[in-house]
């Protein structure tokens, strides 16, 4: 209780400042003028000191902006450390958020600072395919190979993407804002934050912060969706269970895979093809050492200082804007497209499947690429109403096609609307 009264204490001084704001500059040269004016006491000199110092200090520049944005950061650290909500992912943002609205730091926007060069990787995309080979190398594709028509599930999700698009046309966002603001359907944070580096840079920081608190909130977002459009008697499915799938097809898939979605989407080349690269590193059997750096310690690495400076992107005076809430706002909406769009062709695809090769259809909401969240939310609503129905080696078959199916309308955004 006495560090949250310390914490809600220093909130409280910070907002005072906010209020003041540049008073305190004013005040200083006030007293400054005075002095000048006529002699004056010990009070008088300390209280131009006093003033003095705290003009340079960032309490004369605080705003309101600056103290919500804060209170923004501080919550998504909460929700990591209290709820477990993506902690790799939620901390390093909320500390960026939080370093990126103390005035008078030289944050992200402020050219040859220290944030400024950590930038760099989002500005121009660099961070997000190697993101992408981290994940390809802890990746196992064995369920969708065992099941090709699983990964139909993960271009049905794909939904999401397009019908944002159309609608962030109607809230008047030019068509390349719309390709990068649809993209967080596919609730892809690395994918996100390469298109819109690409087609919208003003809008990174807004569009990724949107995607990954969407995907943060995978076990909050999807279970009510799963139970709205599923009946009951078919989330109890039960599946059969995937062939064992030869280590042979595990190396020629990385290979024809990319061949195959880069040849139909070729922009996307900069993340599938280091997602399946990584892959190739993990199944090959003489590259462990290479899968091992990409899955730990590369990964590890990238995911800090992007989620840093992705965070420290949303400076108050360019984040607090109509257009961000609009962005929020159109990212639940295409989430939720994107979860129905899976479990809605999945019941749909058991129109044509046989009696014994039925899908359960609460796979179909781990068409989204938050992987491995999905999956487990699926698993986890199985085990609910039947707790030997496990699906999560089901659900990872659309969990993985998702990560494709999204890089690749990534791509197709990118082809068309690219100037």
């Amino acid at each position: 209780m006495k560090r949250f009264k310390t914490i809600i204490g220093a909130l409280f001084i910070i907002m005072i400042a906010s209020v003041l704001g540049g008073h305190i500059d004013a005040f200083a040269q006030s007293t400054n003028v005075l002095m000048q004016g006529g002699e004056t006491t010990f009070w008088g000199e300390a209280l131009h000191g006093v003033m003095t110092f705290l003009s340079k200090t960032g309490f004369a520049y605080v705003t309101i902006g600056n103290v919500i944005m804060i209170l923004v950061g501080l919550f998504f650290i909460f929700l990591a450390i209290r709820y477990d909500y993506e902690p790799l992912l939620l901390v390093p943002i909320g500390i960026g958020v939080v370093i990126g609205n103390i005035p008078g730091g030289a944050g992200v926007y402020a050219d040859g600072s220290v944030m400024n060069f950590l930038y760099f990787g989002v500005k121009y995309g660099v961070y997000p395919p190697l993101i992408f080979l981290g994940i390809g190398a802890m990746t196992d594709f064995s369920t969708l190979i065992a099941n090709p028509k699983l990964m139909l599930l993960g271009a049905a999700a794909q939904i999401g993407v397009f019908g944002t698009f159309i609608g962030a046309i109607a809230l008047g966002f030019t068509l390349q804002q719309a390709g990068a603001i649809g993209i967080i359907g596919g609730a892809d944070g690395p994918t996100s934050i390469f298109l819109s580096s690409k087609l919208a840079p003003d809008m990174v920081g807004a569009i990724a912060i949107a995607a990954y608190s969407y995907m943060a909130l995978v076990p909050v977002i999807q279970p009510p969706i799963m139970r709205l459009l599923v009946p009951m008697k078919e989330r109890k499915i039960r599946m059969k269970p995937p062939r064992v799938v030869a280590p042979r097809e595990k190396i020629l898939f990385p290979i024809v895979a990319l061949l195959l979605t880069t040849f139909i989407s070729p922009s996307s080349l900069p993340l599938l093809g280091m997602l399946f690269f990584g892959n190739l590193l993990k199944e090959s059997g003489v590259t462990e050492r290479l899968a091992e750096t990409a899955r730990t310690k590369m990964i590890d690495i990238v995911t800090i200082l992007l989620g840093v400076t992705v965070g420290a992107s949303t400076q108050a005076d360019v984040f607090l804007t109509t257009s961000s809430i609009k962005i929020f706002a159109l990212g639940a909406f295409s989430f939720c497209v994107a979860t129905a769009g899976g479990l809605l062709f999945a019941r749909f695809m058991n129109l044509f499947l046989k009696e014994g090769n039925k899908l359960n259809p609460l796979i179909g909401a781990a068409g989204v690429s938050a992987v491995p969240d999905s999956a487990r939310v699926v698993q986890h609503e199985g085990l609910k109403y039947d707790p030997s129905n496990h699906l999560l080696m089901h659900a990872m078959a659309p969990n993985v096609a998702g990560v494709i199916g999204s890089a690749v309308a990534a791509g197709i955004m990118l082809s068309f609307l690219v100037n």
